[in-house]
C-alpha cells in the first residue's frame, strides 16, 4: 500500500501520523496481549502459573537496601523502555524520559517494571 504523501496538507499529515501511532499502539497492545498468553502457556506446561515463576531470581525485582546513613534504599518501579538500564524508584520528581512519554501520550504504567 503506497501513499502519495505530497498531495496532502499538513493537517491531513497530522491526522495520518496520529491515526498510524493510534494503530501502533493497538498492535502493540495485542501483542503483548499475545506474549503474555504465550507465557502462562508455557508456564502451564511446566506445571506452574506466571505468578509462581515471578520471584525466580533472573526476574526478581531488586530489594530494598539500606543506606549508609540507616535510611532504606528503594527499588527501581519504572524502567525506561529506550533505554532499559535507565530506571526510576518513582518518588521525587520525575525524570525527563517519564515526563516526554507521559507528554507523548503513555502511560506511567507502560513502564511498570
Amino acid at each position: 500500500m503506497k501513499i502519495n504523501l505530497k498531495g496532502l496538507s499538513r493537517k491531513e499529515l497530522e491526522k495520518l501520523r496520529a491515526d498510524v501511532d493510534k494503530a501502533l499502539e493497538r498492535v502493540e497492545e495485542d501483542e503483548k496481549r499475545a506474549a503474555l498468553v504465550a507465557a502462562q502457556k508455557a508456564a502451564k506446561s511446566f506445571g506452574y502459573s506466571l505468578e509462581d515463576l515471578s520471584d525466580v531470581k533472573a526476574g526478581k525485582p531488586a530489594k530494598a537496601k539500606k543506606a549508609g546513613d540507616g535510611r532504606s534504599k528503594v527499588a527501581p518501579k519504572y524502567r525506561n523502555p529506550d533505554e532499559p538500564t535507565v530506571t526510576w524508584t518513582g518518588r521525587g520528581r520525575k525524570p525527563k524520559w517519564v515526563e516526554a512519554h507521559l507528554a507523548n501520550g503513555g502511560k506511567l504504567e507502560d513502564v511498570l517494571i
